[in-house]
């Protein structure tokens, strides 16, 4: 009985091992692909652009805040109470204000993140068309991405599409 599981195991771990020989593995760097590309560049430039606007405003708000904290520590000893209630009130909305102006720009499901998947999205689709063409071409299995949470402790460099997918994109 043991003679035949060993020669059991001893068959699956040959099919297993010429099956795995046979895959052919490939990967890009995505942030290369992305850097190398006009389209990219161009729609990057648009995001930063828009993100200097919102933060200049951001720190104009910030900038009024602080102005009017300091004049209210200033006067708050010669205030009436109900002056003082009124004013801190004005404070409290100007800070949420701020709160809700930095939400709506750089929050989950903001403007910022609405920009970027409309800009980038046709670049990520016409980069993805670009990999699959190549995984057709080199008759590839698998395309790995470097640049991604995968971590390649080693890779050949013959094993690199990314210039052929470059190419492609060209």
């Amino acid at each position: 009985m043991k003679k035949f599981t060993f020669i059991i195991l001893g068959f699956t771990l040959l099919l297993t091992t010429s099956s795995i020989a046979q895959l052919k593995i490939g990967y890009v760097n995505s942030d290369s692909i992305i850097k190398s590309l006009p389209d990219a560049q161009d729609a990057q430039k648009k995001i930063d652009a828009q993100i200097q606007e919102w933060n200049e405003e951001i720190q104009k708000i910030e900038r009024e805040l602080d102005t009017k904290r300091k004049d209210f520590d200033k006067r708050k000893l010669v205030m009436s109470d109900n002056k003082k209630i009124v004013v801190e009130k004005e404070l409290e909305k100007l800070e949420a204000d701020l709160v809700k102006y930095r939400d709506e720009k750089f929050g989950y499901k903001g403007e910022l993140y609405s920009q970027q998947e409309e800009l980038m999205k046709p670049i990520q689709n016409k980069i993805f068309t670009a990999i699959e063409e190549v995984a057709d071409d080199e008759e590839l299995d698998f395309i790995f991405d470097k640049s991604g949470q995968i971590m390649f402790l080693f890779a050949k460099e013959e094993y690199d599409v990314t210039p052929l997918v470059l190419k492609k994109l060209q």
